[in-house]
């Protein structure tokens, strides 16, 4: 690829913020005394060889007798629940009935948000500086802290630099709405011309926070969107081909979260080789689960070097909050003074980031939950006869009420799982979506299918049959 046309694009965005005097810095307030990039971090973090007691706490759950009737009987709820009267209070405390389920619906999946190292982590870094500075990046929320975060996720997927973001939606938003700048900044007259614009091909299934900052930036004529078929590389060959704007982008999800399956990074590399275009994954439900040391999807499948921004989160397999954007200094830095989800928003606070941290130490260090993940698939997969890729299992059934009365039949039989309807998946594919963590034993998965065959037909049921139904 080409890889010097899109540094150039960039280089040219950015000396235009610097001639407008537009261009943003974050400079790390220092709060912590004892911070230390470069000390072994066996030696300040606890790892285990095993799952313990507290691993269960990110499966088991408790929800109350009224919750409980509430969605059995698909009642609405604004999250009220029945609560005991002032003068009550004293007579039920520690009695109000709760029904215990065991989650199979989280994207928790390592287990992590219950680990005590990343516990301890975050009441530390609170105790001793409360939440932090509270402001955005670019005025004072930005912390070593922050810095020292951003180092290690660099480190982790093979990237110059890292910017940590309040979430993986606003990294997304951030990230599309700066793609739809260059066009802009670097544009002949004050509007960019067609062959000017961007050209961004999005899988038919990306995540809605893809979705939603394409659409921001197609509202401010910098962009032009082309949604290929899910997965399909001769569709994508086809737009591309036929496209005669110089700048493209093509964004997919790594590891798709409605369906469980992965975007063919293979044959997306082969595709970049041929029509240059600038590769962006959202690695959120494969960062941490996949590759080595869970560096992610594009590690798992040798082609990390090929994928030029990785987009991730810090709440799913890491068990905690936050998103980043894993990229080369220049891109940071347009990043930062051109996405406004960015800019805009609050920084993560020091409690989190801390915690954050050290998930990602325990993560690369206890590499027998990732083992312990596939080992759960594998079980479901024998079980089932079902031909599951991921710990994301996607259970089309079709019709909404058979997906809600799939769902209210685990429910009474102890499981949290949630059944799918659209908007967030095309209509007659509702779903029960699964995922499986390593805090799961292959016990639970033994539970869950017997009690999955009472209420869907496992031997012809599909776990993977969305349609190409294009989200934008």
């Amino acid at each position: 690829m080409e890889v010097s046309k899109w540094d150039y694009w960039v280089e040219e965005a950015l000396s235009r913020l610097e001639s407008l005097k537009l261009l943003r810095s974050v400079r790390p307030i220092n709060v912590g005394d004892k911070l230390n990039s470069n000390a072994s971090p066996l030696d300040e973090f606890q790892l285990f060889d095993g799952l313990r007691q507290w691993d269960r706490v990110s499966v088991e759950v408790e929800i109350s007798e009224s919750t409980f009737h509430q969605w059995l009987n698909d009642i609405p709820s604004c999250g009220d629940t029945a609560m005991p009267g002032a003068g009550e209070a004293n007579e039920v405390a520690g009695s109000l009935h709760c029904r215990k389920l065991l989650l199979f619906s989280g994207n928790d999946y390592l287990g992590l948000s219950s680990h005590p190292t990343v516990r301890m982590a975050a009441v530390k870094a609170a105790l001793e500086h409360g939440m932090g500075p509270r402001g955005s990046a670019l005025i004072c929320g930005y912390t070593d802290h922050h810095r020292l975060l951003e180092i290690c996720l660099a480190e982790l997927k093979k990237k110059e630099d890292c910017l940590l973001c309040p979430t993986g939606f606003a990294a997304n938003m951030a990230l599309m709405v700066t793609l739809g700048s260059i066009a802009s900044l670097c544009a002949s007259n004050k509007k960019p011309q067609r062959d000017e614009k961007i050209a961004v091909f999005s899988d038919a299934l990306n995540h809605a926070s893809i979705i939603d900052g394409l659409r921001l930036a197609e509202r401010k004529h910098c962009i032009e969107v082309f949604v290929y078929q899910h997965c399909d590389m001769s569709h994508l060959d086809t737009l591309l081909s036929a496209c005669t704007m110089a700048r493209k982008v093509v964004v997919t999800d790594s590891l798709f979260s409605m369906d469980g399956d992965f975007a063919p990074m293979v044959g997306l590399v082969q595709l970049r080789k041929k029509h240059g275009f600038l590769l962006i994954i959202d690695d959120a439900h494969g960062t941490f689960v996949c590759g080595q040391d869970g560096a992610g999807v594009a590690h798992e499948f040798g082609c990390e070097s090929e994928v030029d921004i990785c987009v991730g989160t810090l709440s799913k397999a890491a068990g905690c909050h936050g998103g980043f954007i894993a990229c080369n200094k220049r891109w940071k830095q347009l990043i930062m003074s051109r996405g406004r989800s960015f800019i805009f928003s609050t920084a993560v606070p020091i409690p989190i980031v801390a915690a954050a941290h050290a998930a990602v130490i325990v993560a690369k260090g206890e590499a027998w939950r990732r083992k312990a993940i596939w080992e759960r698939v594998q079980d479901f997969r024998n079980l089932t006869g079902i031909p599951i890729t991921s710990h994301i299992i996607s259970l089309v059934i079709g019709s909404e009420e058979k997906a809600l009365q799939a769902s209210r039949h685990l429910l009474k039989s102890g499981f949290h799982v949630t059944a799918i309807r659209p908007p967030t998946v095309p209509p007659n594919s509702c779903r029960l979506r699964i995922t499986l963590t390593a805090a799961h034993t292959k016990e639970d998965v033994n539970k869950l299918v017997v009690a999955l065959s009472y209420c869907i037909n496992l031997q012809d049921i599909s776990a993977h049959c969305s349609s190409p139904h294009p989200r934008l």
